[in-house]
Formats: structure tokens, sequence, C-alpha cells
């Protein structure tokens, strides 16, 4: 009697906080609660209502109780699982895009530099104006090689040829391009030997710029890599910082074999 009395005021105390399985047989009402999962200790009699449920009840209400913890338990545990987003491959792709970033940068800069062969890419960066507005010479003419030392500049407006001539007469590379009807041909004189030695060591400063430039793109990455560290295995972490590093070294390669190509165009070999 003690224990019926014990069950009746534990399945009284837990109504309000779960889910209800009727018994078949009408005996009584059983009330679910996580706390009742747990066991529920009455104070006068010491029992475990999971004891006295496992004792008591007929086979048939006690597989519904246990369905109905087993269900429970289960809407619990999917309730409070957090979905957390797998960071890896954009802190790849952002360290990759900010790396070519950088190996963009050092192809324009390299262009610029006189050599001692004609170039196209040697022009871009001269600048036209006319009637106060900047334009990239490359936007308003066509720039081709004629042969190994000569360029030719035709501009798409012949109105602006004369602006195009004064221009790169002006600048620093030292050319004098000649009229020959609607274009302007470009001799390119051999490099002494102050001008190659100039030419290297802007070569050695722009290789140097684009792996510092490389190296701050890795530092990001494995930043981001701490920040997510806690939503990360230590399997992912470590394989996701061997992938920037490989990333790092491809990238500073590239630099160097465009630096070492250049350096070789500026001595003529």
């Amino acid at each position: 009697m003690a224990a019926s009395a014990a069950l009746r005021r534990a399945l009284a105390f837990s109504r309000s906080s779960s889910s209800y399985i009727l018994n078949p047989h009408k005996r009584s009402v059983l009330c679910y609660s996580p706390s009742l999962a747990r066991g529920y200790r009455s104070n006068d009699n010491g029992m475990f209502l999971n004891s006295y449920v496992n004792t008591h009840l007929d086979p048939p209400l006690l597989n519904q109780w246990q369905r109905g913890f087993a269900k429970a338990k289960k809407s619990i545990d999917e309730s409070t699982v957090e979905v957390v987003p797998n960071v890896g491959p954009t802190i790849k792709s952002t360290a990759s895009t900010q790396m070519q970033a950088g190996i963009d940068a050092l192809s324009r800069e390299l262009s610029k530099l006189r050599t001692g062969r004609a170039s196209a890419g040697m022009l871009d960066h001269i600048i036209i104006e006319s009637d106060g507005v900047r334009t990239p010479l490359s936007r308003i003419a066509a720039i081709s090689v004629l042969d190994s030392q000569t360029l030719s500049v035709t501009p798409y407006d012949l109105e602006a040829i004369k602006d195009v001539e004064r221009a790169i007469v002006s600048s620093p590379l030292g050319l004098n391009p000649t009229l020959e009807g609607q274009r302007l041909v470009v001799p390119i004189p051999a490099l002494t030997k102050e001008h190659t030695q100039a030419m290297s060591k802007l070569v050695s400063k722009a290789s140097e710029d684009v792996k510092q430039s490389i190296r701050r793109a890795r530092q990001k990455a494995l930043d981001s890599i701490k920040k997510a560290v806690s939503s990360m295995s230590k399997d992912d972490v470590k394989r996701l910082e061997k992938e920037i590093d490989d990333l790092t070294k491809k990238f500073v390669k590239t630099a160097e074999d465009m630096c070492k190509a250049k350096e070789k165009e500026i001595m003529g070999k």
C-alpha cells in the first residue's frame, strides 16, 4: 500500500511535464518525464519508480512505457543538436584568393619593367592625359610587337596620336617613338649595365613584397582556424593547417619562378 501511494504521488507530480501513455487495461494512467526516467525516490519507503514499473506493470503496458521513454529521449536529444557549418573550405578559398591577388599584382609590376627585348606589357602602365582625363595607354591604343627590338602603337583615335607620343617620350623608360603613318614605331634600345642592375633590384624588391603578402594571407588563415577550432576536430585542424601551408609554398614558388624569368629577360638570356 505504501508503494502504491508512492507511485500515485510520483505520477501526480510528473503529469504536467510530459506525454502520457494509457494503460490498455485501464488500471491507471502512467506518465513519463525525464526526472522519472532517472528514477523517483519516495521519502517514506525508499522505492524507485523504475523498479516499481518493471516489477508491477503488465508486459504490454511496460513495453509502451519503455517506447515512450525512448521517443521522449530521442526528441530531447534531437532538439539540442547544434549544426556547425564546415568553415574549412571557406578559410582555404579566402587564403587562395588573397595569395592569387598578390601574384596578379606581381605580374603587373614585372610587366612595367623595361628589358632588352620588346614587350607589349612594358607600355601598359603609361598614362595618357587629354583634356584633363587620364587614361591607360592600353585602353586607347593597340600595342603590338614588330620584332624583338621594336613595338608598334596604333591609337584607336588618330587625334590622340600626339598625346600618346608625348606620354611615351616622357615616361621613365627612355624611349623615342617615331611617327609612321597612323602608328608610332617604338625602338627598344639595349639596356646599359646600370639600367640592368637597377631593373634587377626592382625585381628582387617585387619578389620580396609579394612573398610578404602571401605570408600575411597564410597568417590570416591560421588565425581564422584558431577562432573556429572549437567547431572542428583535431584531425580536421591539422589537415587544414597543412593545406594552408602547402598553398603558401605553391604561391611562393610561383612568385619566385616569375621573378627568375624576368631577371633572365632583363639580362638578355
